[in-house]
């Protein structure tokens, strides 16, 4: 099967660090809220969801509890799902970050080095990423590389090399931060590349960020990657419309793979696609 038939994963991105119900209404906060939001989404065809937890007053939380209500929820109401926690930098200062991880869900983001965000720096030191890599080999747990620059993929491939992530790595391009590496066509064709020379047979995945997340889906789509949406890096339709739901930015992104001949990956798809552990049951 080449790469341009393989089905697409699609990773839905409920909520983030950063947006808020005045950005639009309708962000999941409440773990109730992101459960709904992702069995929808799930409907519309998503198999991964990359999870944040939110504080009541809407501020990031790296609270273990929250996360466990809502990896229940989830499996409860979205059977095969892929749940992924985010380990981000936002959520969370040091170890805080991967305080969840005892909780083994299937996946988690691992950033593997630092990069300039649009009011800081989105620090991740060497011994933090060693430290994340190793709880996630401890619990079983598939790290998917978020690369915001070059260098994280390379890192990625050495680490992976030596050990330090197990199995083969699955690499997501984050294009269109503020002040990290912007939407640029040649840069996400040499990533591609990148990949398939270092790391052979990896898949990948990329996300764009506000009005480029339309874009990076459909270069990735179009080039045999996965592609993730979601309100977390977008909450519009277009610059007059706000999404009305993480499932209808779900489902344009199917629609996106349908035109490109691309089926949107089942859950025991995406399992083998990741290497994953089948669905328990």
């Amino acid at each position: 099967m080449s790469e341009t038939s393989t089905p697409c994963i699609i990773c839905v991105a409920i909520t983030g660090s950063l947006p808020t119900k005045a950005n639009n209404p309708a962000v999941p906060i409440t773990v109730s809220e992101q459960v709904e939001s992702t069995q929808a989404a799930f409907e519309a065809g998503a198999t991964i969801c990359h999870a944040h937890v939110r504080n009541d007053d809407q501020t990031p939380s790296s609270d273990p509890e929250k996360f466990a209500a809502l990896k229940e929820g989830l499996d409860k109401h979205c059977p095969g799902l892929i749940v992924q926690f985010s380990t981000g930098g936002r959520s969370g200062a040091g170890r805080e970050r991967g305080g969840m991880l005892p909780l083994a869900p299937d996946m988690a983001s691992l950033s593997v080095g630092s990069v300039n965000f649009p009011t800081r720096v989105y620090e991740n030191s060497p011994q933090l990423v060693d430290w994340l890599a190793e709880e996630m080999i401890r619990y079983d747990i598939k790290p998917e590389i978020e690369a915001f620059d070059l260098s994280h993929i390379l890192m990625a491939a050495r680490m992976h090399a030596e050990g330090r992530i197990r199995d083969t790595p699955y690499i997501q391009f984050v294009m269109g931060v503020k002040n990290a590496m912007p939407a640029d066509k040649v840069v996400f064709d040499f990533y591609v590349e990148t990949v398939r020379r270092l790391l052979p047979g990896a898949p990948w995945c990329a996300a764009g960020i506000g009005a480029q997340q339309v874009v990076l889906n459909e270069w990735a789509i179009a080039a045999g990657g996965h592609a993730r949406t979601g309100m977390e890096d977008n909450v519009r339709l277009d610059r007059d419309t706000l999404a009305p739901s993480n499932a209808a930015l779900v489902a344009r992104t199917a629609e996106i793979a349908a035109r490109h001949g691309r089926p949107v990956a089942s859950p025991a798809q995406a399992r083998e696609i990741l290497g994953l552990r089948p669905v328990a049951g």
